[in-house]
């Protein structure tokens, strides 16, 4: 018995003069039944924040495991923890832990400082938190940073995330559903690994009315809490005149996914005779545990700078990370950067050893993982290059890194691994992506052709004709199909070759073997060689 994978068509029959039918490939008719199950599996039940009856897809189990499962890869996407210093972490997260005390849902809540300078914080589902450095150092009070948290533990605990990725799966099926009604269909996943989806969770835009419950409830576990509420109220207050200004990095950061407005001004100030202001500001305190941070922002400043013109002036980006790395030694970040410039110089191996100063501060952030493999990689040393790299994919699997990994693979002859990791990289955007798929149908197409070349059979003019598609974005060449028929019981087979078809093209040809109006005809196909053109 022929299987799929031997890369044989359909099997094609002229049952009377005149007459032939194809027996139909396997398809997908399961999108009603798969829809039908996921909402059987569901139902409807209270909101745990507002008591509202909602559509509930997603189990609670699940979604503390989905938090769980991307918190690590959002971290190491969201610029990794912030370690400089120590004691910043455990204080934000005791004031987190503090508003989550008192909130409506008990959860496996955790918060961390990221080290990014964009303003910003963001909530998973199953009440996994996180807030940047850069949002720290711009609030005034530890009120504040409690009408952050507590707006985040709301998102959390009001399961807004889950129902986020509950409308996506559902849109998934339906888009599902609509591309399998088309023959030609293609799909594109641009995930790499999981990353893409944590990245989706924490940077998906709330709508006004999940941004009104965060901020009334928020303001409500603040009050629980022992804090002022007003805090909310200056708060919103500032973050709107930021948005007025159009202040460089709250665009990209926190309004992106949390729009400021005088409507949540204001209705925070309405709040306010429910929850009333009076309770713990903690400004000494906050400005106190800041401090370090604060002190430092300069050497901060100069970093980002060489960070943002290393492409363009590598030799004064150079000077700004080094004034940062003399003003603040211990931040592993700034000799990551330094390595970024130093590669960019080609000075590769003084690169190297600006990355081990970064991995020492910081051995679990991927950045210098990938930025070192290739350092490695472009001085030659594929051991070293490799195992860097794979330790970064570990962290957070990178498009970057997995292409060199299948061009390291490639050199070493192993190229069932290089196609693994050139599928990974493939489902990226960009020219990496693009570069990435084409490596890997230069190598596949070799082993498995018939995924690429499509065939059809008729009957013409006493004639099996074959109509063959490139189904690819490439050109080919070499492309060669074999053809088998039984006439009236005997076998017969040709190779038919084509010398070139073009990208996405369709050719007919004639395969050579012929039969009579009256003879009963049964042909299939298989394709046995293509390659891409040069």
């Amino acid at each position: 018995m022929i299987s799929a994978g031997d890369g044989y068509g359909s099997v094609v029959q002229r049952m009377k003069p005149g007459a032939w039918n194809v027996s139909e490939r396997p398809r997908t008719r399961f999108l009603c039944a798969a829809l039908a199950a996921l909402l059987a599996l569901g139902g409807c039940a209270a909101n745990p924040v507002t008591g509202e009856k909602e559509l509930v897809l997603i189990s609670a189990e699940e979604e503390i495991a989905m938090g769980r499962k991307h918190y690590r890869a959002a971290q190491q996407a969201g610029g990794g923890v912030y370690k400089a210093d120590p004691a910043l972490g455990p204080y934000v997260a005791s004031v987190g832990r503090r508003v989550a005390a008192v909130s409506d849902r008990a959860l496996p809540y955790q918060f961390v400082v990221l080290n990014d300078g964009t303003p910003n914080a963001w909530a998973l589902p199953g009440g996994k938190i996180a807030i940047n450095r850069g949002l720290l150092v711009e609030l005034d009070n530890e009120a504040e940073l409690a009408a952050v948290l507590s707006h985040e533990v709301v998102h959390a605990a009001a399961r807004h995330g889950a129902r986020s990725v509950q409308r996506g799966l559902l849109s998934s099926l339906v888009l599902l559903g609509v591309a399998h009604a088309s023959e030609d269909s293609r799909h594109a996943d641009y995930a790499v690994g999981g990353a893409q989806l944590a990245l989706q969770l924490t940077g998906q835009k709330y709508s006004r009315e999940a941004e009104r419950v965060a901020d009334y409830h928020g303001m409500k576990y603040m009050r629980a809490a022992g804090y002022d509420t007003a805090a909310a109220v200056t708060l919103q207050k500032k973050f709107v005149a930021l948005a007025k200004g159009r202040k460089s990095g709250w665009l990209e950061g926190l309004f992106a996914s949390h729009p400021p407005s005088s409507e949540r001004v204001e209705n925070n100030r309405k709040a306010l005779a429910e929850f009333p202001a009076g309770g713990e500001l903690g400004r000494d305190r906050y400005r106190e545990r800041l401090a370090y941070l604060r002190a430092r922002r300069d050497a901060y400043e100069q970093a980002e700078r060489a960070r943002e013109s290393f492409d363009a002036n590598p030799g004064a980006a150079l000077r700004d990370v080094d004034a940062a790395i003399a003003r603040e030694p211990r931040e592993p970040r700034f000799y990551g950067i330094k390595g970024h410039v130093l590669s960019r110089m080609r000075r590769y191996r003084e690169a190297t050893r600006a990355y081990d100063a970064a991995i020492e501060r910081d051995p679990g952030y991927y950045e210098y993982f990938l930025g070192r493999g290739l350092a490695y990689e472009a001085l030659g040393e594929r051991a070293r290059a490799r195992a860097d790299l794979e330790r970064g994919n570990r962290l957070l699997p990178t498009a970057v890194a997995s292409y060199n990994l299948g061009e390291i693979a490639l050199k070493d002859g192993d190229t069932a691994r290089a196609k693994r990791y050139f599928k990974t990289a493939s489902e990226a955007d960009g020219a990496i992506g693009d570069d990435a798929r084409e490596a890997f149908v230069r190598l596949d197409i070799g082993d498995a052709p018939w995924r690429y070349v499509d065939v059809e059979i008729f009957f013409a003019d006493g004639q099996v004709v074959i109509e063959v598609e490139n189904s690819t974005a490439y050109a080919l060449r070499d492309v060669a199909v074999r053809v088998e028929a039984e006439i009236n019981g005997a076998p017969v087979h040709r190779r038919v070759p084509l010398a070139r078809l073009a990208a996405r093209a369709v050719q007919r040809l004639g395969s050579g073997v012929y039969y009579r109006e009256e003879d009963a005809v049964e042909a299939r196909t298989r394709v046995l060689e293509a390659r891409l053109a040069p």
